[in-house]
């Protein structure tokens, strides 16, 4: 019976939905057209097109959405975070300054512009040179700014240690037994522990890796369910992120490695003197490839998602009949779904590959 009217409610919406899009095409094309409406399908495509990897972008700010006012000004709703450069000297101020790179931040006796994403010191009049391939010229300070992506690594870490804080004391509180937030996150650790690590890094050595595995899961599976929402944050899209990742990976790697994981590296036993000097440096760029590997996965499936996401709410505006309009939606929100699971897979993979990893740096063989 739920299902029945679960079903019927669905199908309520998507007509309500087309039948909404198809009078608002109507009364547009009967009505005065405005200045949207003037547009052609190809200015409304370029539009999209420019928009998708703009939104992909960090940012100085929080916006969490903009639209254009009735005297044609850009409204953005959020808050700003702070700039922090170092130009012969520390300088902090608010990203309202900048607003948005439509005005000249006056900070001391310098003046500064955000173009393009980037901030660039300029004189009173915010001018910016380019050279002829477009890029600035102007000197650009060194920025430590918080910015959209910081900030909510800040606020995912903060997040995850409140949780796990809680998850711990409810344990101790109630005699090893899982309490509210415990009892959703406990199949998640024990999975990770059973299915993960054991199997790959050992009974006698996976315990020391049980913090960085658990930590990196939960922490790019939250940040992925973060990019799924409005809130405009592509955290794992950023790829000075998951390479900050992939070199935790390398480094834990590197130096918990036992000595005979060195030793197949440079000097494989049972292998000729001669092939022996031939495979060193390919194991050795071997053990760089890894986790650069790691990076780029993690990096390009969930920006690909991002892209092609937008690219079909995109065909929306470009469409702008009841049909397009429709068929975009229904496509978003089946890709939507499958976003979901990408969040978590991603994170799943970036965690098994690691114990991988560490698996065989502490393996231990036996030489007869």
């Amino acid at each position: 019976m739920h299902r029945k009217i679960t079903v019927k409610a669905l199908t309520l919406v998507f007509l309500l939905f087309s039948i909404a899009t198809f009078a608002n095409d109507d009364k547009k094309s009967k009505g005065k057209k405005t200045h949207q409406t003037q547009k052609t399908k190809e200015q409304r495509a370029q539009e999209v097109e420019e928009y998708i990897p703009h939104h992909l972008e960090d940012s100085h700010d929080f916006s969490l959405f903009s639209y254009t006012s009735d005297e044609g000004k850009h409204v953005y709703v959020g808050f700003p975070l702070p700039v922090i450069l170092w130009d012969g000297g520390l300088k902090i101020f608010m990203s309202s300054k900048l607003h948005h790179g439509e005005s000249v931040a006056h900070v001391g006796d310098n003046y500064y512009k955000l173009d393009h994403g980037k901030i660039y010191k300029t004189d009173a009049a915010g001018t910016i040179k380019y050279d002829a391939e477009h890029h600035a010229t102007n000197i650009k300070p060194i920025d430590f700014s918080i910015t959209k992506n910081v900030f909510t690594v800040m606020f995912v870490g903060l997040l995850m240690f409140l949780m796990f804080s809680r998850m711990a004391k409810a344990y101790k509180k109630n005699e090893s037994m899982p309490k509210g937030m415990g009892r959703l996150l406990e199949p998640i650790v024990i999975y990770i522990r059973d299915d993960i690590a054991r199997p790959n890094i050992g009974e006698k050595n996976y315990k020391r890796y049980m913090s960085y595995l658990l930590t990196v899961f939960f922490f790019v599976w939250i940040i992925n369910l973060f990019g799924l929402t409005p809130l405009g944050v592509n955290v794992t899209n950023n790829i000075a992120i998951t390479f900050c990742l992939a070199i935790l990976t390398y480094l834990i790697t590197t130096f918990t490695a036992k000595k005979d994981y060195w030793k197949h590296i440079f000097w494989m036993p049972g292998v000729p003197v001669p092939m022996k000097f031939i495979l060193m440096p390919i194991e050795l760029l071997g053990t760089i490839i890894k986790p650069f590997s790691l990076m780029i996965r993690l990096y390009a499936n969930i920006t690909a998602g991002h892209i092609v996401l937008m690219s079909i709410l995109g065909m929306i505006f470009i469409a702008q009949n009841w049909l397009g309009g429709s068929l975009s939606f229904v496509l978003a929100m089946v890709l939507g779904i499958l976003e979901l699971l990408v969040a978590a897979l991603q994170a799943y993979i970036f965690t098994m590959l690691s114990a991988l990893y560490f698996g065989a740096a502490v393996e231990e063989h036996d030489h007869h």
